[in-house]
């Protein structure tokens, strides 16, 4: 008896589908099942397409151009349609891909199934609940995928994912190291297991090796299947207890690049359902490897970049403690344009120890841009500054040659929004024997300094343009003095601004910070504010801007290592105001507000920033010179005194006058005899200093809170 007499007994026909020529041929059987005469016969792929339900025509499509990638079976269930449209039966498919090339022919049966019962729909493997749940998983496990950084988080992804109806309990990713399969990473295994697996042979007879060979998908259903086609390396899979096993290719554009194994303790038929999830999950796994592998590969040259770029900071600097943070957080290769330096001046002191106390300076800025260019041009200005730091010029000559040099080197260059490549910048010149700090500033945020009382000042100081935009720019020099035990603290504006923060959102934030901080260990406190910006909770200090771009964050903290207790000593601030700024009265204003924060009366509070106001508006209307503004909060027996002291370089000593009503001056010497406890002008060598006190009013725990 004829193959083709004993399959028409049981109801099966056989087909033969031509993908090059578009051509199906029929034996009698098939031809009856798909509605046509009992007779064989050869039709066009429309014709036999038409017999089909749509629906189950399109999904049948992806299965067989999976079985062709696979080399394995394609089975599905079929609706058959008349020429009205009418469901007739319902046949199984299941057919085995011949390829010749870059073509196939498709050779398989055709079995006629059980109807479903009247009023419910063909639920085949591919149109029913499974299906669904199929893409609701498959959507999951893409967003998942897609949203991880290092390939830590994806093999932890991929051991998480809960495959509908078949999840496995052992999963291995395995990569290619030249001609050798290595594990990359493993779930479901103890400690140590992976050791056989670890560095094998591309030759060796182990499926993955095999998948990564031929770039093909093995399926192993049960023990007895693994047993015959991978003898050799059997009696290394069956001490783990499994039943089945797949073992998919990660391919990359066109490229395999290792092999995925998802390891079963119960059974798996492997249906092309069951396969189509496995090669759809391991496509995107091979995708997210890829991203990993590449942002892994950033990240690493990034902190090549930034070792050889910032500075080490010894431990041993006579007299002072350093802390320093860089934290690039630019996309791309994660390098910008922020960076910190500590440099020996000429007659200082080593950054490791050696001679005793002299000078050094600390350096920060942000060249524009987070890109390559803007951190090449970063190590050339860091390069160019400490050149003339070397040869002993004063902060603002410093400054000067360097914004020539970038001028120079950036002429013509623009950024992408436009405009020329500039660099903000922040230059100091600490003596460690007195703590003068001269602060030359170009377009920077300014430092700020915490007091030995926690008390939290930022110290504005004059400035000039950004480096790079224009060669002529002069830079002014503003002193202050760090007693010892108090930090200073210079940063970028991505300390201050990152989480949708402006300049004094930001400001506040970090001020809050430093005065919480308890202790003078400087490498917590780096850390600490870092982490106020980037850490878990810095959600919840999220500013009002709709823009919450991140940016890059330098951050360096200096303290001078007190000589002994240091509890008792005053709060004290000084700035100049000069004639050409006469805005800045608004800063000393806000300097007495920080420096009296903690003051109990708030009706001092607010006499005091009246009179500063007075005392510094008086000696820019008066006079032709600069107001350098003085003010020490200090212990007094019973209760804290405020001094003030607002000099200039006149020999003109003020008068009180009695103005009326309507005058627009004269009354600065009326108020301070008001408002203060005590007051009055000091002649000086050259000039005159103006002075009032305050003592505050004693509070139920004592002196000085």
């Amino acid at each position: 008896m004829r193959t083709e007499d004993v399959l028409a007994a049981i109801a099966t026909g056989l087909w033969r589908w031509d993908n090059a020529s578009g051509i199906v041929s029929l034996d009698a059987e098939a031809a009856r099942l798909l509605g046509l005469p009992a007779e064989p016969a050869r039709l066009s792929e429309a014709a036999v397409r038409s017999r089909f339900h749509p629906v189950d025509w399109n999904e049948i499509d992806g299965v067989v151009n999976l079985a062709v990638a696979e080399g394995t079976l394609a089975e599905a269930r079929l609706r058959i349609m008349d020429e009205h449209g009418r469901v007739i039966r319902t046949v199984r498919s299941r057919s085995k891909p011949l390829i010749e090339g870059d073509d196939y022919q498709l050779v398989g049966t055709l079995q006629e199934v059980a109807e479903q019962l009247p009023g419910t729909a063909a639920r085949t493997p591919i149109t029913g609940d499974w299906r669904r749940s199929r893409e609701a998983f498959l959507l999951d496990a893409g967003r998942a995928l897609a949203e991880a950084r290092s390939t830590a988080e994806v093999l932890r992804v991929a051991a998480s994912l809960s495959m509908p109806g078949f999840s496995p309990d052992g999963l291995a990713v395995f990569g290619v190291a030249g001609e050798r399969l290595t594990v990359i990473g493993h779930h479901g295994h103890s400690e140590g297991d992976e050791g056989p697996f670890s560095s094998m042979s591309l030759d060796t007879d182990y499926p993955a090796a095999e998948v990564v060979r031929t770039g093909r998908a093995i399926y192993l259903p049960t023990p007895e299947e693994y047993l015959r086609r991978f003898p050799m390396t059997w009696p290394l899979a069956q001490r783990f207890g499994r039943r089945s096993w797949a073992f998919v290719p990660l391919v990359v554009a066109g490229r395999t690049m290792g092999a995925w194994m998802a390891a079963f303790k119960h059974p798996v038929a492997f249906t092309p359902d069951e396969r189509s999830v496995l090669t759809t999950v391991a496509r995107m796994l091979a995708q997210a490897l890829a991203r990993a592998g590449v942002a892994e590969s950033e990240r690493e040259l990034s902190l090549g970049l930034q070792r050889t770029m910032m500075p080490v900071l010894g431990p041993g600097i006579p007299g002072i403690r350093v802390a320093a943070r860089y934290v690039p957080t630019g996309g791309g290769l994660q390098v910008g344009g922020d960076w910190y330096d500590v440099i020996r001046l000429p007659g200082g002191t080593t950054l490791t120890g050696g001679r005793g106390a002299g000078r050094i300076a600390l350096v920060i800025g942000d060249v524009q841009g987070h890109d390559v260019r803007a951190a090449g041009l970063m190590g050339q200005l860091r390069i160019a500054l400490r050149a003339y730091a070397s040869e002993g010029h004063r902060p603002d000559a410093v400054l000067s040659r360097a914004s020539r040099f970038l001028y120079g080197i950036t002429d013509g260059e623009e950024h992408d929004n436009g405009g020329p490549r500039f660099a903000t910048c922040l230059y100091l010149e600490v003596d460690l024997e007195t703590g003068t700090v001269d602060i030359a500033r170009a377009g920077h945020p300014d430092p700020a300094v915490r007091m030995n009382d926690g008390t939290v000042l930022l110290r504005p100081t004059a400035g000039g343009l950004p480096l790079g935009i224009d060669p002529d720019t002069d830079y002014p020099t503003t002193r202050l003095t760090l007693d010892p035990g108090e930090t200073l603290m210079i940063c970028t504006d991505g300390l201050l601004e990152t989480g949708g923060h402006d300049l004094d959102t930001g400001w506040e934030r970090v001020r809050k910070l430093l005065e919480s901080h308890a202790g003078d260990d400087l490498e917590r406190l780096a850390d600490a504010l870092v982490e106020a910006v980037h850490g878990p909770g810095s959600h919840h200090t999220t500013g009002p801007l709709a823009d919450r771009r991140e940016d890059d964050i330098a951050v360096l903290l200096l303290s001078r290592r007190p000589a002994g207790t240091v509890r008792e000593a005053p709060r004290r601030t000084l700035m100049t105001i000069a004639q050409a700024e006469p805005e800045r009265i608004a800063e000393a204003r806000e300097q007495m507000r920080q420096l009296l924060h903690d003051w109990s009366d708030g009706d001092q509070l607010d006499s005091a920033v009246l009179m500063v106001s007075e005392m510094v508006t008086n000696v820019l209307v008066h006079t032709d010179g600069d107001a350098l503004l003085v003010a020490e909060v200090a212990c007094g027996e019973k209760s804290r005194r405020l001094r003030v002291e607002v000099s200039d370089g006149s020999d003109e000593l003020p008068h009180k006058r009695h103005p009326g009503e309507m005058a627009s001056s004269g009354r600065g010497l009326v108020l301070m005899e008001m408002l203060a406890d005590a007051w009055g002008v000091d002649p000086r060598g050259e000039g005159k200093a103006i002075w009032f006190e305050l003592n505050e009013t004693p509070t139920e725990d004592g002196c000085c809170g």
